[in-house]
C-alpha cells in the first residue's frame, strides 16, 4: 500500500508496475515512494541512494520490467567475428596468479558459497565438463570502443543450480584476482541463457589480458559487467554489507551498477 497526500491508500502490485510502468507509479506517488514500492517488488538497484539518486532506481526498475522475459542479446555469424579486439588493461602481476597461469591453472578453483545447499569449489576441468554454450555476441565498452567474438563457457544457471541456490537469494557477488574490483549481478541476470562463466575465446582458451582462466559473460550489459579472472562467487539476499553498499565500485567510479544496454 502506498500512502496518498489526502491520507488514503493505494495499493501498488507488481501487476501494476509491469502493466503500467515505473514512470506511472512515479508519477502517481513521487520519486521517493515509487523505490520503495519498486524495492518491495525486487525492482530496486543497490545504488539506488548514490549520486544518481532514485532516478537510478526507475531506470533500473523499468529495464527489469521489460526484460522480465528473457530478452536475448543479439548474436552474430562467425564472418562477423571482430579482428581487433581490443583489451582494457593487462592481467593480474600477483604472485598468485602468475604461479597458477605458469602452472596452466591447474590449481585453480572457482569457490561458490553464501545461500546455497552445498558450498563447493570447481577445477577448470570441472567447468570444463559441465554443459556449455558457446555464442557470438558484441561487446560494448563504456569508453566507446567494442568487438564481436565467439564465448564458450558453462551457463551460470548451471553452476547455480548444482549447487542448490536457496530461494531467497537475490544476488550474486563476483571477486576476481584484482582484489580491488568485484561486481555484483541480480538474480535474473545471474539466470540467462546468455550469462556465463566463460573459459573459451574465438575457439581457444581464454587470453591471460582477456580474463584467463574463467571470466564472467553478460551480453545484455556493457563491458565492465563482464568480470575477468574470476575466484568466487557468492549468492546472498542482501548487498548492504558488502563493499559500501552499492553492489560493486562502479557507482563510486561514476558509473551506474546497472550497466544494461
Amino acid at each position: 500500500m502506498t500512502e496518498k497526500s489526502d491520507g488514503k491508500t493505494e495499493k501498488v502490485s507488481r501487476r501494476k508496475i509491469i502493466t503500467t510502468g515505473l514512470a506511472t507509479v512515479a508519477g502517481v506517488s513521487g520519486l521517493m515512494v515509487a523505490a520503495k514500492i519498486a524495492d518491495r517488488h525486487g525492482l530496486l538497484a543497490p545504488d539506488h541512494g548514490g549520486i544518481l539518486g532514485a532516478g537510478e532506481a526507475l531506470t533500473y526498475g523499468a529495464m527489469r520490467v521489460l526484460t522480465a522475459h528473457h530478452s536475448m542479446a543479439r548474436e552474430f555469424n562467425r564472418s562477423e567475428i571482430s579482428k581487433i579486439h581490443p583489451v582494457n588493461g593487462p592481467h593480474p602481476k600477483s604472485e598468485s596468479y602468475q604461479r597458477m597461469a605458469n602452472g596452466n591453472f591447474q590449481d585453480y578453483r572457482l569457490a561458490v558459497d553464501g545461500l546455497v545447499a552445498r558450498p563447493t569449489s570447481f577445477s577448470l576441468d570441472e567447468l570444463k565438463r559441465m554443459p556449455s554454450r558457446t555464442d557470438i555476441t558484441h561487446q560494448a565498452c563504456e569508453e566507446g570502443w567494442s568487438f564481436i567474438a565467439e564465448w564458450t563457457g558453462v551457463p551460470l544457471s548451471y553452476v547455480l543450480n548444482y549447487v542448490g541456490t536457496q530461494p531467497h537469494a537475490k544476488w550474486a557477488v563476483f571477486h576476481t584476482f584484482q582484489t580491488d574490483w568485484w561486481d555484483s549481478l541480480d538474480m535474473p541476470e545471474v539466470l540467462h541463457p546468455q550469462t556465463l562463466v566463460a573459459y573459451n575465446m574465438n575457439g581457444d582458451d581464454i587470453p591471460l589480458d582477456y580474463g584467463a582462466p574463467v571470466r564472467l559473460r553478460v551480453p545484455r550489459q556493457l563491458g565492465y559487467k563482464s568480470l575477468k579472472f574470476l575466484t568466487s562467487i557468492t549468492i546472498t539476499d542482501s548487498l548492504k554489507n558488502v563493499g559500501d553498499g552499492q553492489g560493486s565500485p562502479s557507482p563510486a567510479a561514476g558509473y551506474s551498477w546497472y550497466a544494461g544496454i
